[in-house]
């Protein structure tokens, strides 16, 4: 009986100790991958907008003509992105007043 009791011990040991192994071989390669998914998600990232054109200054005299092609530049800056819609109207408005 002595022999049973010390072979199931010994298995006993040697199953724990696989399996300790195992789950720390499992969350250090769970970690490795979380860094790699970091490190591409952070080389994907796009890189941050660039800051919008002032937009140009209005002109000088009140010709209709003049005024509707300044409204034409704001709205294709607009249309590119490269202005806000609160900038467009900040702008619009300016221009609209002079």
């Amino acid at each position: 009986m002595p022999g049973l009791l010390r072979g199931v011990a010994r298995t006993a040991v040697v199953a724990g100790t696989a399996t300790a192994v195992s789950n720390r071989v499992s969350r250090r390669q769970a970690g490795r991958w979380q860094q790699q998914a970091y490190e591409q998600q952070q080389a994907a990232a796009p890189p941050p907008p660039q800051p919008a054109p002032a937009a140009p200054p209005p002109p000088a005299g009140d010709d209709m003509s003049s005024k509707l092609d300044q409204l034409q530049k704001l709205g294709e800056l607009k249309a590119q992105g490269l202005l806000t819609e609160e900038e467009f109207a900040q702008q619009k408005s300016r221009l609209l007043a002079g």
